[in-house]
């Protein structure tokens, strides 16, 4: 998607904040600041410039910049105050580790608003050979120690004789990534406790299980290409022996010259994706500091405005996101209103 990396959201009233950050009134910004996720960064900016539009000469547009999920979240959990981000836009639930950081940084209120779906798609030019692969297949073409063994396969056909004898090349989103966090969980490790011996292992050395399960090869057939989606899907479309890993969204905006591959048989599509039969349907995320909420101009509109955009038919879907069901969005758009604080427990 072509877009510019910055965009942001309204002021930071600097006395409000002095007494819940310890900011002096020098210190003020008169914009939103939000940070995070690649992948919900499409969203966010079509976000902003609704919320731009709507409130037009009341509050300045948003500031988005896409830093990835694990950096975004460093960066908003690193305090409260006019020099930390207001929201964070996440791929992926916040990590009960890194809720603990947000609390030692006195970032104790933090609002979490699931505001759709994605997918995570696995795709590749029209121009290349058209093939289907299952969860254990791409985990053993991705981990760097397969089932606790040394990764040695350097063509898809190593895998499965089945499967093209083409050399392995997958581009893919960095460990800062949370397409790559996402990846991992849903994709490498589901594949990987297809194997009973290695799914036994959780129960005994779960570091281990978790190192053989997301561990991802460094030998060369995974290329971390940065934060930049757009950047794997031109590198697919230059390179008809490569696949790429990234959001649906970016999937379905280039339909016209990458098809995706099909997972265990499904394919990445909307309807798959919100029924969850696809293995990679995600849920996307906004967190939010509820000590800017007041001392930031528009902050809570600019919120809104995710609310009344979400449905299917809506903004975010135009642009590629996969609605939520009625009762979850339901239940967020409940959350928004409320400003219901997240309860830690929830998190892994």
């Amino acid at each position: 998607m072509r877009f510019t990396k910055t965009i942001v959201v309204a002021a930071l009233a600097s006395a409000a904040l002095s007494a819940c950050g310890g900011e002096t009134a020098s210190a003020s910004r008169d914009q939103i600041k939000a940070v995070g996720s690649s992948t919900v960064y499409p969203f966010a900016k079509a976000a902003a410039e609704e919320f731009a539009r709507s409130f037009s000469g009341q509050y300045k547009s948003p500031i988005v910049e896409s830093t990835g999920t694990g950096g975004g979240i460093k960066l908003f959990c690193a305090g409260v105050g006019t020099q930390h981000p207001d929201i964070v836009n996440a791929s992926r639930r916040l990590k009960a580790s890194e809720f603990e950081d947000c609390q030692k940084n006195g970032v104790t209120e933090i609002v979490e608003i699931e505001v759709g779906k994605d997918g995570i798609a696995i795709a590749e030019s029209k121009e290349g050979p058209e093939f289907g692969l299952t969860v254990a297949q791409l985990y053993e073409a991705v981990a760097k120690n397969p089932y606790g063994k040394p990764n040695t396969a350097k063509t898809w056909s190593d895998i499965d004789p089945s499967l093209p004898n083409e050399p392995i090349l997958i581009y893919g989103p960095p460990a800062t990534s949370g397409t790559r966090d996402a990846f991992e969980e849903l994709i490498m490790t589901a594949g990987c406790k297809t194997d009973a011996a290695t799914k036994a292992l959780k129960d005994t050395d779960e570091d281990k299980y978790d190192a053989i399960c997301t561990e991802v090869r460094t030998d060369g057939p995974y290329v971390e290409q940065g934060e930049n989606d757009n950047l794997i899907v031109q590198k697919l479309a230059s390179n008809p022996q490569a696949v790429g890993v990234f959001g649906y969204s970016f999937l379905e905006e280039n339909a016209d010259k990458l098809r995706g591959l099909k997972i265990d048989n499904v394919d990445p599509n909307y309807d798959n994706i919100a029924n969850n039969s696809y293995p990679g349907a995600r849920s996307l995320y906004l967190y939010v500091k509820k000590a800017h909420l007041d001392a930031v101009p528009g902050l809570r509109e600019y919120i809104s405005t995710w609310v009344s955009n979400w449905g299917k038919g809506g903004l975010f879907t135009s642009n590629g996101m996969i609605a939520s069901t009625d009762d979850v969005a339901a239940k967020n758009a409940d959350v928004v209103k409320n400003m219901t604080v997240l309860d830690a427990s929830v998190l892994k």
